[in-house]
């Protein structure tokens, strides 16, 4: 049986407790059915996975007692994900899929053609939790909240490259051979995709490579996914 993982906002450090919140006590007591004793690992983003002993759970919380370390912290390369939001389960795949997949940070924009007016940043932060947990990772992305494409773009520092994959390229497949390494950010934009005025101030900044990702053009859920896919096969930890 696989083992249990937990994500846990607490410094973690061998043979020290530390405290569960109800929901995660719920969830180790209530739905995965634990008891006082049972072994499952931890982390918190930032020591590397350790192993824990549940210690107690109650309807209001618990407590794990820390063993050993498991894991080294497994940090990813240094890739932002930035994206427009579309409908509710597809903006959750993306989230997702991004954390399983090596991104360092998530910011979803809002931009001319965007349908989604807000999102619920601490659910999509949950999802990329989840993520982490699921597929044994040590490095949860920080998931910001919403920001219009403009504002994000005027305070832009230009040292991270943009990757921006553009549907109107669609044609053969673009490698990225040749491009540099160091920080960089995927862009997908929304269905519909970019306004002319958007797609006009993006081919001209300078730090903006587009890309094509092959002869069909992708939902942006599917072009999330591929274009990590492509950079981190070319430049990142693959």
């Amino acid at each position: 049986m696989a083992r249990i993982r937990l994500f846990i906002d607490h410094p973690l450090a061998a043979e020290q407790p530390v405290p569960l919140t109800g929901d995660q006590a719920h969830y180790l007591s209530g739905v995965m059915r634990l008891t006082p004793g049972a072994v499952i690992e931890v982390f918190n983003g930032r020591d590397g996975a350790w192993s824990a002993r549940l210690a107690q759970a109650t309807k209001r919380g618990g407590s794990l007692d820390v063993l050993e370390q498991t894991a080294p912290q497994r940090n990813p390369p240094d890739l932002w994900l930035v994206f427009a939001p579309i409908k509710k389960a597809r903006t959750d795949f993306i989230v997702e899929k991004a954390a399983e997949m090596g991104a360092a940070r998530i910011l979803p924009v809002q931009t001319d053609h965007t349908n989604a007016e807000r999102i619920r940043q601490d659910r999509l932060q949950a999802h990329a939790v989840e993520a982490a947990e699921q597929c044994g990772g040590t490095f949860v992305p920080a998931v910001a909240d919403l920001v219009p494409l403009s504002r994000l773009l005027d305070g832009w520092d230009a040292s991270r490259r943009i990757l921006w994959a553009d549907e109107a390229l669609a044609g053969p497949a673009h490698t990225l051979a040749g491009l540099p390494r160091g920080p960089w950010a995927i862009l997908i934009g929304p269905e519909g995709g970019f306004s002319d005025a958007e797609r006009a101030r993006l081919a001209a900044l300078p730090h903006v490579s587009r890309i094509s990702l092959g002869p069909r053009i992708l939902r942006a859920d599917t072009a999330a996914v591929a274009a990590l896919a492509l950079w981190q096969a070319a430049l990142g930890d693959w």
